[in-house]
């Protein structure tokens, strides 16, 4: 086996400048991505996790860079092929004759996607919008609540600058309170957190807003305690998931959230501009839309989805990146990005002059690391693993948050964190 191993990682490097492939050497490349999600499904998770010759194989389902090591998908992750194709084809249909094609044929394929999202998340069809991204799901939230001048909602100032911009406006607009956190990060300490958002609440607090995964570090808060102290108080929970949703293995009606927003061109890796919605049965009325319907106040989810005309490609082609997200498993899936983060951490924690900006324990940090080096800037540090290194992450200055993101995915080999590491080392000797 180990004999079988080296040879095919001999293959991996003795093609990996190709930038196309011949027609014999697609096939080929197909049959291997095949063979590893077979592989894969086999294993149980934490095995899976490291079996590096089968999710060789998956990598193959991507059209990756030759020349570039990306640990930046945090910000938006790459498509395989099969959605990539999907996407295209459904476009140059619509192109064949928009108003029918789009409307006529398209657009019947809403319903049945509704569905498969629903059976991913865990819920109802009737409780799933989909829409462009996690922002105009939160904003379709944030917007519509009816808030009045001194309700408060309690924030962090670790959550992401599109929701807190929306509350602002909210703010300056309707004459609302934001009550705001500051939390200290990495912690291990639930606790903590929960306090911080409960020694917050007054008589006038009407909405928690939770960020699932802080989009800076990695930091997993403890959305589902959160969720429970808001509803002993008859508290909104709105819960921000861009970045856990396909990403970790849960069902959002697990947590007992109001409502939760995601993008799904991040770890289901569906194309660019697509998002969901989840708001419980229950809370649907209470919603104003931001694009309105003829029923505004209706129960009816579909009232977010009054969008006007849209591209009927992207959203179709959802369906391509679920089937591609369950044929790897969800929990298997999960398994791997947190091993690849450990992976690397692993290997530079030791450093004195390395410091980790996240947890390394199951329940605080999945894909999302961050690293600070003593005497220098996030900036520098990015700038120069790009510039020596070809490796493309990002850096971060956020209120009490200062280091360098890496967000690796399934596509990404050890052998390009072992890269990783050892730049970094060579960078804090520097």
């Amino acid at each position: 086996m180990k004999a079988s191993r080296r040879s095919f990682f001999r293959q991996m490097s003795a093609a990996a400048g190709a930038l196309s492939l011949s027609g014999m050497a697609a096939k080929a490349a197909s049959f291997e991505v095949a063979d590893g999600l077979k592989s894969l499904q086999s294993l149980d998770p934490i095995t899976a996790a490291e079996d590096e010759l089968s999710w060789a194989a998956v990598r193959q389902a991507y059209t990756v860079s030759p020349s570039i090591i990306n640990l930046n998908n945090g910000g938006v992750s790459p498509q395989p092929k099969v959605v990539q194709e999907a996407n295209d084809r459904y476009y140059h249909l619509s192109n064949e004759a928009p108003s029918y094609y789009m409307w006529g044929i398209l657009d019947q394929g809403r319903e049945p996607l509704r569905e498969k999202l629903a059976n991913l998340a865990g819920c109802s069809p009737d409780e799933i919008a989909i829409n462009r991204n996690a922002t105009e799901a939160l904003d379709t939230v944030i917007y519509g609540m009816d808030l009045k001048k001194g309700d408060e909602v309690i924030l962090t100032r670790q959550d992401y600058p599109n929701m807190i911009n929306a509350w602002k406006q909210r703010e300056m607009r309707d004459g609302i309170k934001l009550v705001w956190l500051n939390l200290d990060m990495p912690t291990e300490n639930a606790d903590y957190v929960v306090k911080a958002f409960t020694d917050a609440v007054t008589p006038k607090t009407k909405v928690f807003h939770i960020t699932h995964m802080i989009n800076w570090n990695g930091q997993i808060m403890p959305v589902k305690r959160l969720c429970e102290e808001a509803k002993k108080r008859n508290i909104f929970s709105l819960v921000d998931g861009a970045h856990t949703f396909a990403h970790m293995d849960f069902k959002v009606p697990d947590f007992g959230c109001d409502a939760y927003g995601t993008s799904l061109h991040k770890w289901l890796c569906a194309p660019f501009g697509t998002g969901m919605l989840y708001l419980r049965k229950e809370r649907i009325t209470e919603i104003w839309p931001i694009f309105t319907n003829d029923n505004p106040r209706g129960d009816n989810i579909s009232k977010f989805e009054s969008l006007g005309t849209r591209s009927f490609a992207p959203e179709q082609a959802i369906g391509q990146a679920i089937d591609f997200h369950n044929a790897i498993g969800p929990k298997r899936k999960e398994e791997r990005l947190r091993h690849l983060k450990n992976y690397w951490c692993e290997k530079v924690k030791d450093h004195p002059k390395v410091k980790l900006n996240i947890s390394l324990k199951p329940d605080f940090s999945c894909a999302l690391g961050n690293f600070a080096i003593e005497g220098k800037e996030p900036g520098e540090i990015a700038t120069r693993l790009f510039n020596d290194y070809k490796i493309h992450v990002v850096g971060i200055v956020w209120e009490n948050i200062k280091g360098v993101r890496v967000t690796p995915h399934v596509y990404t080999l050890t052998s390009e964190l072992d890269k990783l590491a050892a730049a970094i080392h060579k960078i804090a000797d520097s």
